[in-house]
């Protein structure tokens, strides 16, 4: 297949290219390198089946030639970034949306969306099973992130139902690996780089809100079955294993060998304003639909970032 990739630069973005590529596939990376980087991308440069293209999806998008799929992962998913350009985020979600599936629509070509868990909001529902609608507070300094997904979702069915576009969902839950940025703002980056330089590990509050981590490698799998399958509707992929922040950093320090502290902060900004509880995903219609689920446990996961991690503190 010729598959376009938006946030080709990114931090998932770039792994599937490399995941796409050696499956055989032509792939077009696209990325305005907002928050993307063309270090992601480098060792990719003079790839017989790669083109790196620098554009804004929120700009008419213009492709020479065929396509056959279309896989929409630009986005700026980070607090840091998100809360920084709020106009932004909400543009990508919208505007870049509908940009990437008129394009989808004029080539004929398979869409997949890189929705978010976000969409659930601060959940009331636990686990969260793709048919919870969420609890999302639409005027909130995180609302610019979680509506502008929840707008995507309902654009990509609507040009489903409209036009006929094949469309697949992945709701994404927290993802972990290498070519995170150190300075991405999330719990990753944020713990294994204090730990690299024995600096406290600042967990925020008093560490019992939950997530679950799911490396990188085995969300590149999900995505890519969800793109080859026949399922339309949002399919959430992610790691069912859940752990409190707190135990997350005492596994960070146990990995990388740091002796760092565990220090609690209450931030005073806007950071942690609707920040869920509790995130855990219901991954059984993944598991029917797909065949898939999380092979690399945690602390191999973060071993591996760890030592990408270090390479980059220690420069």
């Amino acid at each position: 297949m010729r598959i376009l990739i938006t946030g080709g630069a990114g931090f998932i973005g770039s792994h599937l290219c490399d995941r796409l590529l050696a499956e055989g596939h032509q792939v077009i990376a696209m990325d305005n390198l907002s928050t993307g980087s063309v270090n992601n991308i480098a060792h990719l440069a003079g790839h017989d089946n790669f083109l790196f293209i620098k554009h804004d999806v929120t700009n008419y998008i213009y492709i020479e030639g065929k396509l056959d799929a279309v896989l929409h992962l630009a986005s700026l998913p980070s607090p840091v970034d998100y809360l920084e350009k709020p106009i932004q985020t909400l543009k990508v979600g919208a505007l870049g949306t509908h940009k990437a599936l008129g394009l989808a629509l004029e080539k004929g070509a398979r869409f997949l969306l890189a929705s978010t868990s976000e969409v659930y909001g601060d959940p009331l529902v636990h686990p969260q099973a793709e048919t919870y609608w969420g609890n999302v507070n639409p005027v909130g300094p995180r609302g610019v992130y979680d509506e502008s997904k929840r707008f995507a979702e309902a654009l990509t069915m609507a040009y489903h139902r409209a036009h006929g576009v094949e469309t697949r969902i992945a709701r994404i839950f927290n993802t972990y690996g290498p070519r995170m940025r150190l300075d991405d703002g999330r719990v990753v980056p944020n713990f294994v780089k204090q730990a690299l330089l024995n600096e406290p590990l600042t967990v925020y509050d008093d560490g019992s809100r939950t997530r679950s981590f799911c490396y990188v490698d085995d969300m590149v799998e999900g995505l890519y079955r969800l793109l080859l399958s026949d399922e339309v509707y949002p399919v959430n992929l992610g790691n069912p294993r859940e752990m409190t922040i707190l135990e997350f950093a005492r596994t960070v320090l146990k990995v990388s060998g740091s002796s760092s502290p565990i220090v609690f902060v209450i931030p005073k900004d806007e950071r942690t304003k609707d920040d869920p509880q509790v995130r855990q995903p219901d991954i059984s219609k993944a598991r029917r639909v797909l065949g898939w689920e999380p092979r690399v446990d945690l602390e191999e996961g973060l071993r591996r970032t760890v030592e990408w991690f270090r390479a980059r503190v220690q420069k």
